[in-house]
């Protein structure tokens, strides 16, 4: 892969996340400064190597699993934007004023859902709280039955494979077929472990479709982790 082909995936990725419609080649060759013809070029070549696909006949490409997997692999954390930095202080604000434990990470949670614009979860004990399920299945990814019930699935059992599995980083991003369960859901699991009153493996974060704005999310995931293990256990 050259240079310029891995940009061009990386805006195909930050490009669908805000669309959520097929990036074509007219708006990365406005964007890179070359010819269509070149842009397609190396979005065929990017296609061989299965990182992104053509949805439709005549349309422009998006991201696959294993393109959205190179994309978290690679990205920096670079400079903070002005939104990542007010997301921050409405996660740690929220967190301290929240009182009991599973208030505060209520609290939490609900802040990701409204930031985010995902589904939100947490563990406190051994429950599973969820907030933002609107959120979820009002994704233009999720308007099909078929593709609901495999969320659903996934929603069932992501409680007890959390109590079992225990990821032990402190940020795991599962994407699509990455995921333990609801391989085919087509969703994006973000967590962050914590240590909190009720376990040393405490987690909180995001269930949503696999096309996210990456950086920005992991990021408040990661820092809502962190609050709340800075609030609750220190």
């Amino acid at each position: 892969m050259t240079e310029r082909q891995k940009l061009i995936l990386f805006a195909i990725v930050e490009q669908y996340a805000e669309v959520a419609s097929p990036v074509g080649s007219n708006l990365l060759a406005k964007l890179f400064g070359v010819s269509s013809a070149t842009i397609r070029a190396d979005m065929v070549e990017l296609e061989h190597l299965e990182f992104i696909m053509q949805p439709h006949t005549s349309a422009g490409r998006i991201p696959t699993d294993k393109g959205y997997r190179f994309y978290v692999n690679n990205i920096t954390s670079g400079e903070e934007t002005a939104s990542d930095r007010r997301g921050e202080r409405a996660l740690s604000a929220r967190v301290q004023v929240g009182g009991l434990p599973e208030r505060t990470i209520r609290n939490a949670v609900d802040t990701l859902v409204e930031l985010t614009h995902n589904l939100g979860i947490a563990t406190i004990g051994p429950q599973l709280y969820m907030s933002g399920l609107s959120n979820l299945f009002g994704q233009p990814e999720f308007i099909h039955s078929t593709q609901v019930r495999q969320v659903a699935g996934l929603l069932d059992n992501l409680e007890p494979w959390l109590q079992e599995a225990a990821p032990n980083e402190p940020l795991s991003v599962y994407i699509g077929q990455e995921n333990p369960i609801g391989r085919s859901a087509g969703c994006t699991l973000i967590i962050s472990r914590f240590r909190s009153p009720y376990s040393d493996h405490s987690y909180i974060g995001i269930l949503g479709p696999t096309r996210q704005s990456y950086k920005g999310v992991m990021q408040l995931v990661r820092h809502a982790g962190e609050a709340l293990e800075e609030v609750l256990y220190d």
